[in-house]
């Protein structure tokens, strides 16, 4: 694998949800069983068929329970017990739905990619396989039966994410529209040290005196323009309260500034003054920019890491890359080894030649099961072993920065945050349609 493989575009929807899966969550695996498999306990009923699934009663008292007990736990309002079970039963519905569809949509998982899900999920609860089977069985949970739970959820989130996501559209005005917002909202974050010039304009002043002032304010910027010191010029003709101080108003957020004074400031750089003078309700001003501070809508923090890659197979699971890795990252901790030289050494993935460096990359440049746990890492430590798509790795991050990003990132960011935004109701129009098309036959309880 070479690092261009590493590397991949960030989803919105991934397999990072999956893959933390809690193992509270263990009990749904239930709704992954076939139709053939499921049997009906004593005093069991069928509520509902969707397609060829079915959604019994005892589902929906398990799935209700679990809804009160959390509901309890986090101090939420349940809905009447009818209501709740209605919701409950819909919810079902809709996941069978989704399930039948995703089996159905010719996209495999193959039993290595399902190895390491399991490996990650175990990973997430900080435990080993044999303890995630322990913890299944302890929850009356079949251990095949969470697999096919684990193989239908990541056939639905890569369904969810081809039919969802070709659905959705953005437009270069929609696009223009966001950037311009969010260069607003950074101009309003921005800090500003600015210095002024004030000659007042006394309220009701007659249009002589309005002249006369004004052509004092013309005079001192003239005097500005022709290289006179500005705060000698401030100290000597303003008439505000930081005169004594050449004019210096002080650092202030933007949006603590009269919003006069910053339009006027917008396109000037440090040092720089405006070129005609501003006139308020105050009278006349000549605006000098000290110092600014730019927002940070349109800066993004890098992050340059190295890792030590070790691939899994049917000869070499994830349990035994992730001791050998614990092992190795003892030895670099102690000061025994060198983090790079034990990439070049044993990594198996196509930046071991460069000690493992995989340059300076942008949030969303790696899978992120990946990314997430180098976000966590401070400079130089090294993370506990990770399990990804492309095996486990051990990761350290050299250093970061902050950068601003181009024009073109800017609105490739723009066009990733509108999707994001579109994503949960073009979703909810998908399962909809899905749901009419689905054969779903509601059932009474027995008599």
């Amino acid at each position: 694998m070479n690092r261009r493989s590493m590397i991949e575009i960030f989803k919105r929807r991934n397999l990072a949800r999956v893959f933390v899966l809690a193992l509270g969550m263990a009990g749904a695996a239930a709704l992954a069983q076939s139709a053939a498999e499921r049997t009906l306990r004593i005093g069991d009923y069928i509520v509902a068929v969707v397609n060829s699934e079915l959604v019994t009663a005892n589902e929906v008292e398990q799935r209700s329970a679990r809804a009160r007990d959390e509901g309890r736990r986090s101090g939420a309002r349940l809905p009447p017990s009818d209501v709740l079970r209605k919701q409950v039963v819909d919810a079902l519905i809709d996941e069978r739905v989704l399930v039948t569809y995703a089996r159905d949509s010719g996209i495999k998982v193959d039993e290595v990619e399902l190895d390491r899900a399991v490996s990650s999920v175990a990973a997430a609860n900080r435990i080993s396989l044999p303890e995630l089977r322990k913890r299944l069985a302890a929850e009356g949970i079949e251990f095949g039966r969470f697999r096919s739970s684990l193989r239908d959820q990541i056939l639905v989130e890569r369904v969810r994410e081809r039919e969802v996501q070709a659905r959705i559209r953005t437009t270069d005005a929609e696009i223009d529209k966001m950037v311009e917002q969010q260069r607003d909202a950074a101009e309003a974050a921005a800090e500003l040290n600015l210095a002024q010039i004030l000659v007042t304009v006394p309220e009701g002043a007659s249009e002589a005196t309005v002249a006369e002032r004004r052509a004092r304010i013309d005079a001192a910027l003239a005097r500005i323009q022709g290289g006179a010191d500005f705060a000698a010029v401030a100290r000597e003709l303003s008439e505000d309260g930081n005169r004594a101080n050449g004019g210096v108003i002080g650092m202030r957020p933007a949006s603590r500034l009269p919003d006069l004074f910053v339009e006027a400031t917008k396109n000037l750089k440090a040092g720089e003054v405006t070129v005609q003078p501003v006139k308020s309700g105050a009278g006349f001003h000549i605006i000098k920019v000290i110092e600014r501070r730019a927002g940070e809508a349109h800066r993004v923090t890098q992050t340059r890491a190295r890792h030590i890659l070790l691939r899994t197979s049917a000869q070499a699971s994830a349990q035994d890359a992730a001791r050998r890795l614990e092992d190795l990252k003892r030895q670099i901790e102690a000061g025994l080894r060198r983090f790079e030289d034990v990439a070049r050494e044993v990594s198996e993935d196509g930046s071991a030649t460069g000690g493992g460096d995989l340059g300076w990359v942008s949030p969303g440049g790696f899978v992120p099961e990946f990314e997430d746990a180098m976000n966590r890492l401070a400079p130089n430590a090294v993370s506990a072993p990770v399990v990804s798509r492309f095996g486990v790795h051990l990761i350290q991050v050299v250093e970061r920065r902050q950068v601003a990003l181009s024009d073109k990132e800017i609105r490739e960011q723009a066009r990733a945050a509108l999707r994001e935004r579109k994503f949960e109701s073009a979703y909810q129009e998908w399962a909809k349609e899905l749901r009419a098309r689905a054969y779903i036959e509601m059932r009474e309880p027995p008599q």
